[in-house]
């Protein structure tokens, strides 16, 4: 996360990077960006450029982001194999699930929907971590864009934080999914529930439970699939703990 204290009072901040522009939030006297990081980027030096305006004058900074190498473990699961290679009949089913995402991530909130620290949606620890390169049935596939939570079936799943439900239904791939949008760019995805408890379009406050733990759509058995977007970037939900998280012990 980027904290800047402007030198000018102002009511606009506007921040860039990975040539794509970043919303920031003010936080009393200093204004906020949640830079994320995506999977794909190339390790290297990045430039990050901040404006902002006031009345009568702009000021103007840059900051230099470095992304060091990380290595990803690998993992190798049998799954079943109309979810490795779809039958062609349900493609027009993907291609809708995958057109409805991809509006979804470019229908955000203009505003910040959270105010508190977010959570994790169950209690259990992360035992699949984020950025793994998975091989299903021998075939090499995406890595993995979230943390999996190995929670028994039916264990309620809480909202990470407040935001508006943007999608509740059944996907090919994910099972029984619901997308919340936090505001600004910042999403949360759970995945493989067993039974959805909200609507879409629906507000949800923190911890509020939104469904149950289950096993549908691509999985070996039940667990929790929480993922999160920033902007155009996948980042590690664990990472979101670290940086705006309920820290141990918090209340």
């Amino acid at each position: 996360m980027l904290a800047i204290v402007p030198p000018i009072a102002t009511d606009a901040m506007r921040v860039r990077a990975f040539d794509r522009e970043i919303a920031a939030y003010k936080d009393g006297d200093t204004w906020r960006a949640i830079v994320g990081v995506d999977l794909d980027v190339v390790p290297g030096t990045y430039r990050v450029t901040v404006e902002s305006g006031g009345a009568e004058t702009v000021a103007r900074g840059t900051h230099d982001l470095r992304i060091v190498p990380r290595t990803f473990r690998t993992r190798r699961l049998t799954v079943d194999p109309a979810f490795v290679t779809p039958p062609a009949s349900e493609q027009p089913r993907i291609e809708r699930e995958s057109a409805l995402l991809a509006a979804t991530w470019q229908s955000s909130a203009p505003g910040r929907l959270w105010t508190s620290a977010f959570i994790r949606p169950v209690p259990q620890v992360a035992n699949s971590a984020f950025g793994t390169r998975s091989i299903f049935n021998g075939q090499p596939r995406n890595s993995h864009g979230g943390a999996d939570f190995l929670s028994p079936a039916g264990t309620p799943i809480r909202a990470p934080n407040a935001g508006r439900i943007a999608v509740a239904r059944s996907l090919y791939f994910s099972g029984s999914t619901v997308v919340i949008d936090h505001g600004l760019g910042l999403f949360s995805t759970l995945a493989h529930l067993s039974r959805i408890d909200v609507e879409e379009g629906e507000m949800v406050t923190p911890g509020q439970r939104v469904g149950l733990v289950g096993a549908t759509g691509r999985v070996t058995g039940p667990h929790l699939h929480w993922a999160v977007r920033a902007g155009d970037a996948r980042v590690d939900p664990l990472s979101l703990l670290a940086v705006i998280g309920q820290q141990p012990g918090a209340k």
